[in-house]
């Protein structure tokens, strides 16, 4: 057995769990409806939604599904946390309004299915607006897809880097569709 994903540092983790590029499998949006049922019944009162690039039609993704639980700003968003964490999520990070945990990092690596949820507070859902935008607008979903696979081969075992580096394409993005929203 090896060492707990608990003990590992940033490094090993990278290492363990790089930045994987694959070809969008329809796949993605059953394995959400499958979590999402199981986090339905255990996240009373949370709204939740597929995020992130496995719920945009046509792009290379990572086979990480991510799920969005939007909370009512009067709910204890650790309370939430918790029933996440007995159906089998790890805490990845955790702010005072938000928490991101994760399932299916193993210390072998990526299981057949990963998750990644996200619990916010109400208002707090720019991922849909990207999500939806880019779902509206292949063009742009192909200039993300561009980006994305350049930064995995720069970024593929610095997923913070990796991240960071598509930030102004996602904000300027969702600042659009929230705008277009708004009309």
């Amino acid at each position: 057995m090896g060492k707990p994903l608990s003990e590992m540092s940033l490094a090993e983790l990278w290492e363990l769990f790089p930045i994987i590029l694959t070809e969008h499998d329809p796949r993605f949006s059953e394995q959400y409806a499958g979590e999402a049922a199981l986090l339905g019944e255990r996240l009373k009162g949370a709204k939740l939604s597929h995020i992130g690039s496995t719920a945009i039609a046509g792009i290379m993704t990572k086979p990480i599904v991510d799920i969005l639980a939007v909370i009512p700003n009067t709910a204890d968003i650790r309370a939430y946390a918790r029933d996440a964490v007995s159906s089998g999520y790890i805490i990845m990070n955790e702010s005072e309004r938000r928490i991101s945990l994760n399932k299916g990092y193993t210390e072998q690596g990526y299981a057949d299915k990963v998750f990644h949820l996200h619990i916010r507070y109400e208002g707090d859902d720019d991922e849909i607006y990207f999500r939806d935008y880019l779902n509206a607008h292949a063009d742009v979903a192909e200039q993300y897809e561009a980006l994305k696979l350049s930064l995995a081969r720069a970024y593929r075992h610095d997923r913070d880097a990796y991240t960071q580096a598509k930030g102004d394409f996602v904000r300027r993005y969702t600042e659009i569709a929230k705008g277009e929203a708004k009309r």
